[in-house]
């Protein structure tokens, strides 16, 4: 379980960062000055889990409007690159697009000013002492530091990764606690009231389908480990969000038929096929089909569980036989 700065004893202040009221918990920079926890795709919640931490300081309301989006959308880019330079460039572009105006950069500057003026009021140390060591500038652009342990982005992507690799290599038990512990950081939809520019668009895009893909991976671990029961709540929840998704309604079909909820099984094909072809003017694949056959049937093949395969292998044996 990741220590946290309680455990650790360090000072530290408390705030709603301005990215969809997320919270931020910087340590004091003249004691830890690297490291700064900063949740993006979390919702006020401290690390492992542990509940609320104590607002101590709400830190966006020493200076300025702290819904003005601008300042909200570099910020945003900086943290989704944090310890990498994100260029002028780039953040005048995710503001003003391809014709920004003649006071691009001297507004953008004064943008990081202000953010500068959050952090020391918040922090109560020069803003000098921010630009060193947390807002930084960098040769053609800025970067905000962050210790890679302390940022939920970067937990979320490591437990993910971890998460995949044990999967392809047939972990199942480690596969699906690494899954599940990197969803588990997720509280609702990535910098959501963050007016999303060209540059911003695609990177929520991509942390979404890396949800969805957590998700579903972490699905199949546990469908492997034979906890068919366990998971028919997390795919009630996606699939009201995702109704096309034929991945996620037939690993729905597997669990409902290893529940002994055949009829409800087979109604979540027909529900898609009407959805599909209402919508979309087409069938569900022929993998889907096959995999309604078997239950139809009680084919066998559906209640082999666990097993270090799973349901993409299970439906290629449907499919080749």
């Amino acid at each position: 379980m990741t220590p946290t700065y309680r455990d650790r004893g360090l000072p530290a202040l408390a705030g709603t960062c301005p990215i969809s009221g997320r919270l931020l918990i910087i340590p004091s920079v003249r004691t830890f000055p690297s490291e700064v926890l900063v949740n993006v795709i979390s919702n006020g919640e401290g690390p492992g889990n542990q509940g609320p931490w104590t607002i101590d300081a709400h830190l966006w309301s020493f200076a300025g409007d702290p819904t003005a989006p601008k300042p909200r959308s570099v910020l945003s880019l900086l943290l989704l690159q944090a310890n990498q330079t994100v260029p002028v460039s780039a953040l005048i572009q995710e503001l003003w697009g391809h014709e920004p105006p003649a006071s691009a950069l001297t507004t953008l500057q004064t943008y990081v000013l202000h953010l500068r003026k959050l952090f020391s009021a918040a922090l109560s140390v020069p803003a000098s002492e921010v630009a060193k060591s947390v807002l930084v500038t960098t040769p053609g652009g800025y970067l905000f530091r962050s210790a890679s342990d302390e940022f939920d982005l970067e937990r979320y992507e490591r437990l993910s990764a971890e998460g995949r690799h044990a999967l392809a290599t047939g972990q199942n038990a480690a596969a699906a606690e690494r899954l599940m512990q990197a969803q588990d950081l997720w509280r609702g939809p990535a910098l959501t009231d963050v007016r999303a520019g060209p540059l911003l668009q695609p990177q929520i895009k991509r942390l979404e389908e890396s949800r969805l893909t957590t998700v579903e991976q972490g699905i199949e671990a546990r469908l492997r480990l034979g906890r068919h029961q366990e998971v028919l709540s997390d795919l009630a929840g996606m699939m009201a969000e995702h109704r096309l998704h034929e991945n996620l309604h037939a690993q729905f079909m597997v669990a409902l038929h290893r529940s002994g909820r055949r009829q409800e099984a087979l109604r979540v094909f027909q529900q898609l096929r009407a959805t599909m072809t209402e919508e979309l003017g087409l069938e569900p694949s022929k993998r889907l089909h096959l995999l309604q056959q078997a239950i139809l049937s009680d084919d066998p093949a559906l209640e082999v569980a666990p097993r270090t395969d799973g349901l993409a292998q299970l439906l290629d044996q449907l499919t080749v036989r």
